[in-house]
């Protein structure tokens, strides 16, 4: 893959993200984790993000098309009641915070925002939703760390918050080495009551 390639093409999501002040209490719940387990690939705290719907690597031109009705879908929608709860892992080597709160809104959102995305064209891969917000990976050999990790912020609860903006997310992932990072292609407010 050329440089001109990469430039015509941008890997996309759809998500919501928590508001900073309950990334912060997670993050606060985290620490011993922090200290515990230096060598897992902790996400950034402003890359902490909830997927609706991971649309993969698609043409610019798609994702400029997909701006205008994901405006109008987050316009009519109202916001949802959401908290972090408890943790888990995928595959022991994906330590994640659980979601609580409104899950049946969250998946009628979602189901929304893919309905959409396929209705404008747009083929993806199609995944259970399995509402998680993702915090760190361990490195091959060392799945220990991410079941320990994950055991630890088991109890965890934090405070509800309302989401407030559904966000087109790009990310740099497969972009070559180093870690994964996240920029708003755009995000728009909820606009129905809340």
């Amino acid at each position: 893959m050329n440089d001109q390639t990469l430039s015509e093409t941008v890997r996309v999501f759809v998500a919501l993200a928590p508001p900073d002040d309950a990334k912060d209490e997670l993050a606060q719940a985290l620490r011993p984790a922090y200290d515990a387990y230096p060598l897992m690939r902790w996400n950034r705290i402003e890359d902490w993000h909830i997927t609706l719907a991971f649309l993969g690597e698609l043409p610019r031109p798609v994702v400029s098309l997909l701006r205008p009705p994901l405006a109008r879908l987050a316009a009519l929608h109202s916001p949802l009641r959401l908290a972090l709860r408890g943790s888990g892992h995928f595959d022991e080597r994906v330590l994640w915070s659980g979601i609580g709160g409104d899950l049946d809104g969250l998946r009628l959102l979602a189901g929304e925002v893919r309905a959409l995305v396929r209705e404008h064209g747009v083929a993806f891969p199609e995944r259970p939703l399995s509402p998680h917000l993702t915090l760190a990976r361990s490195r091959r050999g060392d799945t220990s760390a991410t079941v320990r990790a994950a055991a630890g912020l088991s109890a965890f609860t934090g405070r509800t918050w309302l989401t407030e903006r559904l966000h087109l997310v790009g990310s740099n992932s497969g972009r070559g080495p180093g870690p994964i990072h996240y920029r708003d292609v755009e995000a728009w407010r909820f606009g129905g009551p809340g």
